[in-house]
């Protein structure tokens, strides 16, 4: 590690260009100008754009963000600053050129701020860092008994990630994504102020940095809604070539939400599979159970559930899990495989689509059938979701149906023979498809986890809500520091010291 004199002299001469005045004696975190380091914090798992920043931050606690915020802030000009987690964002998000990377993922601060669970008035519930990793969050609560409500399909991702978007999977049919399942956050606004917020304590900010995109804050703790967590699961296949019946059984399977557990399934969700011969379609669905459940009482609960279904009959397949194993089914192993196959490190042009039920029959015509056709690697992942289960007050933008789908176009630029960059212009042109077929049919989809280039682009993207996120870009990052790489905010144009100084991100 160079001196903290040689260090703020490189910084300075790095950053001499854009009138970065920083004086690094006072920031408690480590900042590294390493190269290694920076390259480090300019990959993705997309792996399709890499913007090197000046410097990394490592903090040791929210403080030192908030430092290098206030810093920021009231320099002669602010410059990005972007939080970075696991780094599964798909087309540089998380990457800023002319600013800090702060390293969210330390292990030392996330032990530090690793609270034990805790039984509240509204339920129980785990203070965690934001930069936590969930699947670390399950293996801590899990110690207790406890665990989330709420899951992504993968577990190796970000609290602070996830609640920047929403986090859907499953389960969201019954308790909604996981920023449905936040008591409390802690979060550094672009002014450089440390807030506690909640849906009574600074409720602005608690909504607007909840699928906020990091427009509006940086997300140091979050306080998560934990239930009993279940033993085992029973974890079934059934398999359609009827896409009417498919969506029939999900609609009916997560009408079923309010009733109680005996009575429903606790997760469910479809994968579409493509191949010479057609389409088809396989539906998941799974059972939670106490270890002390007899497995007759499971097999005839299970029995019961199925009965009303339309599946192929012989497609049924069923497997018996941990509850761990279930939620880490993507684990570092099957990861490490398909790193070996050149999978895992190839471009990821993925595309999440909300697609109203209403419009779910032309979707599947025109893209499934359609546009993909038999021409399409990867995974095709269905979450069924209902809209009673969001809340509105938040950033994230959804369909205007009481039901919808999120479907996962989960593919990968692999080289099969013409070159990865062809492979990749090939799904790029293909999702640009997709999203002209929905646009000319009126299928009023919204993209999650999407990326536009434009400020027109997401003005169309939030519609009536626009206006709302304007505000709260104004009033929590008025110079436009964090979120850059989404490309929302162009521009904007404060006063410094008493001068109109136009700022360009």
């Amino acid at each position: 590690m160079v001196s903290k004199l040689m260090l703020t002299f490189l910084f300075f001469h790095l950053i001499s260009t854009v009138v970065l005045a920083l004086n690094l004696n006072t920031i408690h975190g480590n900042i590294s100008i390493n190269p290694s380091d920076i390259k480090r914090a300019s990959l993705d798992f997309g792996n399709m754009r890499h913007v090197e920043s000046l410097a990394v931050l490592y903090p040791n606690s929210a403080h030192d963000i908030v430092e290098l915020v206030q810093m920021c802030y009231q320099s002669e000009k602010a410059f990005p600053i972007s939080p970075k987690g696991i780094g599964h964002s798909f087309y540089g998000q998380s990457q800023v050129a002319d600013g800090v990377v702060i390293d969210m993922t330390g292990t030392k601060v996330s032990l530090q701020e690793r609270k034990e669970p805790v039984q509240g008035s509204t339920g129980s519930y785990v203070d965690v860092w934001g930069g936590d990793m969930w699947l670390n969050v399950l293996n801590w609560t899990m110690t207790y008994g406890l665990a989330p409500k709420s899951w992504t399909n993968y577990l190796y991702v970000t609290v602070g990630g996830t609640l920047s978007n929403a986090g859907v999977g499953g389960q969201s049919f019954i308790h909604g994504p996981q920023i449905s399942n936040v008591y409390e956050l802690d979060v550094v606004t672009g002014k450089g102020e440390l807030k506690t917020c909640s849906k009574e304590e600074n409720s602005e900010l608690f909504y607007g940095v909840l699928g906020g995109l990091g427009q509006f804050g940086i997300i140091t703790r979050a306080r998560i809604a934990l239930e009993p967590a279940p033993e085992s699961v029973v974890l079934i296949h059934l398999s359609y070539i009827d896409f009417s019946k498919f969506t029939k059984d999900i609609e009916y399977l997560i009408s079923l939400h309010e009733k109680p557990t005996s009575e429903r399934f606790d997760c469910v969700h479809g994968s579409v599979f493509l191949d010479q011969e057609g389409v088809t379609y396989v539906l998941e669905v799974v059972k939670y159970f106490d270890k002390s459940t007899k497995d007759i009482i499971r097999q005839e609960i299970v029995d019961v559930l199925l009965e009303k279904l339309d599946f192929i009959p012989s497609s049924v397949t069923s497997a018996s899990l941990t509850y761990f194993d279930f939620l880490n089914q993507l684990s570092q192993t099957e990861i490490m495989h398909l790193g070996q196959t050149g999978i895992w490190d190839a471009p990821h042009p993925w595309v999440t689509l909300l697609v109203p039920k209403s419009k779910i029959a032309d979707f599947d015509k025109g893209v499934f059938k359609g546009i993909l056709g038999s021409n399409s690697n990867g995974r095709i992942v269905i979450n069924p979701l209902n809209k009673n289960k969001w809340d509105l007050r938040t950033s994230v933008i959804i369909p205007n149906e009481e039901m919808f789908y999120a479907v996962l176009l989960l593919r990968s630029a692999i080289d099969t023979g013409e070159g990865t960059k062809a492979a990749l212009e090939f799904i790029i042109n293909q999702n640009h498809e997709i999203l002209k077929f929905c646009k000319e049919n009126e299928l009023e989809v919204k993209e999650y986890l999407g990326h536009r280039e434009t400020q027109e682009e997401w003005i169309e993207h939030y519609g009536d809500k626009w206006d709302l996120i304007q505000k709260r870009k104004m009033e929590f990052d008025p110079k436009h520091i964090l979120g850059t790489g989404h490309h929302i905010f162009q521009s904007v144009s404060v006063l410094h010291g008493g001068e109109r100084v136009t700022l360009t991100q």
